[in-house]
């Protein structure tokens, strides 16, 4: 069976799903994304990685990666082998020895396991046909904004800051492992860099 690489383009709050996050993947080289409603752990623990924060104690998904590489196992790819009523399977492919094994997992904790292990994200073909948006018709933004989360202040909340501020504000929220906190934290600083430059 085919299969296509992904990225890692963004992630925003789940507009269906309190409390959720939609990790955004986009196939690559091509304008088609793959939207995956995740958990806020999850969501955490990939944008800590992402922005290479460095958490006071180890994040599970840090836990599993020190547990792989004591007992010399490497999770060689990452790939979403099923999609059923909605929900997206993955599974990891590790080797340790020369032998290769294939271990079901969570998409969330696949990718969030991709980034540290730094191996790349696959979907087959099939799946990408049936689950993909094309950001062409469908008239959506190459970038995932984070929209006001409901009931909650958005970013309003920081404008009195000055980025300086708000980067201290960040390491602050790390060091104290309020990492929803620091991921919204992140955005702003990401999206005022961005109008910046």
């Amino acid at each position: 069976m085919k299969k296509v690489k992904l990225e890692i383009v963004g992630m925003s709050y789940s507009q269906s799903s309190s409390g959720a996050y939609a990790l955004i993947l986009g196939v690559s080289g091509e304008n088609r994304r793959l939207p995956i409603i995740i958990g806020g752990f999850e969501a955490q623990a990939i944008a800590i990685e992402l922005e290479k924060m460095k958490p006071t104690r180890p994040l599970t998904h840090d836990l599993f990666k020190s547990f792989a590489d004591h007992f010399q196992i490497k999770i060689r790819e990452v790939v979403i082998n099923k999609f059923e009523e909605g929900i997206f399977f993955s599974k990891l492919v590790c080797e340790t020895g020369g032998q290769v094994t294939e271990i079901d997992s969570r998409t969330s904790d696949a990718v969030a396991l991709a980034i540290r292990f730094d191996c790349p994200i696959y979907a087959y073909q099939s799946i990408i046909d049936e689950a993909a948006i094309d950001m062409d018709t469908e008239g959506l933004s190459d970038e995932a904004e984070l929209p006001e989360k409901p009931g909650k202040k958005g970013r309003k909340k920081y404008d009195d800051y000055l980025l300086e501020e708000l980067e201290e504000m960040l390491q602050k929220a790390v060091s104290e492992e309020k990492y929803e906190e620091a991921s919204r934290l992140r955005d702003e600083i990401n999206r005022r860099k961005k109008n910046l430059g």
